[in-house]
C-alpha cells in the first residue's frame, strides 16, 4: 500500500503576495490524487522541539516559534512568515516523521509527504530559500536515532541544491545525500568537489547540471552512476527530496523535465528499494512553482508507486552524457564503482 500525508494547516503558510511558495502547489497535489487508485492517506502531527533540534538549534526553533500569530516576519529575503507558518512547518516536519513510521510499522510500503513549507535549504541556524524547517535533515535524524538505522540514503532531485540537508550530514557516513541540480544556481554549493569530510568522505556526492537536462540525460545518470552507487552502500530507507522545479515549464528553472522523466527515474528507486531495504521509500515535496508540473508530476511518480503505470523506459547514450559521465569519474570513482 503507498501512502500519502496533506493536511490543511500545510494551505495556511502565506510568505506574501505574489510569492512562488503558494498554496496553489497543493491544489495541483489534489487535483493528481484524485486519478490515483489504492492509495491510503496518512495522518501527520505537530512535530516536537525536540525532533525538530535533532537538527535544529533551539535558539532558532524558538526564533521561527515567535513568528506566530504575526502577519509577516522576514526571516531571509525569500523566506517569510505569516501567522500560522510556524504550526504548518511543525505539522510538516511531522508529516515527513509520521511517515517513516508508518512504512517502519508496515502500515505503508511507500509513501510521498505533500508538506509545505518546504525544508532542504533551511540551515540548522536558519532560514533559506522559502524554507523553515529542514524537513528530510529532521526526517533522517529521527530515523537514525528512532529504528537504530545504520544507513540511509537521500536523493534530492529538486532543482536546486540541498544545502542545509547536506551541511547536516556532511561529517557522518551514516546518510549518503546524493543531489542533481541545475549548477551554477541557488544556492551556489553543490560543486562536484563537495564530497563530505571525515567519516563523510565519499559519502556525499553532488551532480552540477547545467541547464536543459531532460528526462534521458536524468534518467541516464540514475542508471549507470546512482543506482549502481545506492546499491553498494546498501541503505536500510530511501528518502526522495522531490522538486517538481526541474519540469520543462517551471517559471523557476531551466531543465526540460517531463512526468516520464519523472516516472522512470521513480521505477528504478523503487526497483533498487525492493532488493536493498524491502521498498522502504518516501518522498518529501520540496519546490516546484509550475501547477501543471507539479500536477503531472505527481500524477506520474504515484502511479509508478501504486504500480498504475505500464509503461516501458528505455534511455539512449549521447556523447553529452558520454563526456559528463568522464567528469564525473574523476570525483568518485576513488569511493565508488560505477
Amino acid at each position: 500500500m503507498t501512502g500519502y500525508v496533506l493536511e490543511k494547516i500545510y494551505f495556511e503558510h502565506n510568505p506574501g503576495l505574489g510569492h512562488p511558495e503558494s498554496s496553489a502547489r497543493l491544489e495541483a497535489v489534489e487535483e493528481a490524487l484524485r486519478s490515483i487508485k489504492d492509495i491510503k492517506k496518512i495522518q501527520a502531527r505537530a512535530a516536537g522541539k525536540g525532533e525538530i533540534c535533532l537538527v535544529h538549534e533551539p535558539s532558532y526553533f524558538e526564533k521561527v516559534k515567535d513568528t506566530q500569530g504575526k502577519s509577516f516576519i522576514s526571516l531571509d529575503p525569500d523566506t517569510a512568515t505569516s501567522e500560522k507558518s510556524f504550526e504548518s512547518a511543525i505539522w510538516a516536519v511531522g508529516g515527513v516523521l509520521n511517515s517513516i513510521d508508518s512504512v517502519f510499522n508496515k502500515v505503508i510500503s511507500n509513501g510521498f509527504a505533500f508538506v509545505r513549507p518546504p525544508g532542504h535549504h533551511a540551515e540548522k541556524d536558519r532560514a533559506m530559500g522559502f524554507c523553515l524547517f529542514n524537513n528530510m535533515a529532521v526526517g533522517t535524524a529521527y530515523a537514525l536515532k528512532k529504528y537504530n538505522l545504520k544507513k540511509v540514503l537521500i536523493i534530492d532531485i529538486d532543482l536546486h541544491h540541498g544545502n542545509g540537508t547536506q551541511n547536516a550530514f556532511y561529517n557522518t557516513d551514516q546518510v549518503m545525500y546524493i543531489s542533481l541540480h541545475q549548477y551554477p544556481h541557488y544556492p551556489g554549493t553543490g560543486s562536484f568537489d563537495e564530497r563530505g569530510e571525515g567519516k563523510g568522505g565519499g559519502f556525499n556526492l553532488n551532480f552540477p547540471l547545467t541547464a536543459g537536462a531532460d528526462d534521458n540525460f536524468y534518467n541516464l545518470l540514475f542508471e549507470n552512476i546512482i543506482i549502481p552507487v545506492a546499491k553498494q552502500y546498501k541503505p536500510e530507507l530511501v528518502l526522495i527530496s522531490c522538486g517538481f522545479d526541474t519540469y520543462i515549464e517551471d517559471p523557476l528553472g531551466g531543465m526540460k523535465m517531463t512526468e516520464k522523466g519523472y516516472a522512470g527515474m521513480t521505477r528504478q528507486i523503487l526497483e533498487m528499494a525492493e532488493k536493498i531495504c524491502d521498498g522502504k521509500v518516501i518522498y518529501v515535496l520540496e519546490g516546484g512553482y509550475s501547477q501543471e508540473g507539479i500536477k503531472k508530476g505527481t500524477k506520474a511518480i504515484l502511479e509508478e508507486m501504486t504500480f498504475q503505470n505500464k509503461e516501458k523506459y528505455s534511455w539512449r547514450e549521447t556523447a553529452e552524457f558520454k563526456e559528463y559521465y568522464e567528469e564525473v569519474k574523476k570525483y568518485f570513482r576513488e569511493y565508488w564503482d560505477f
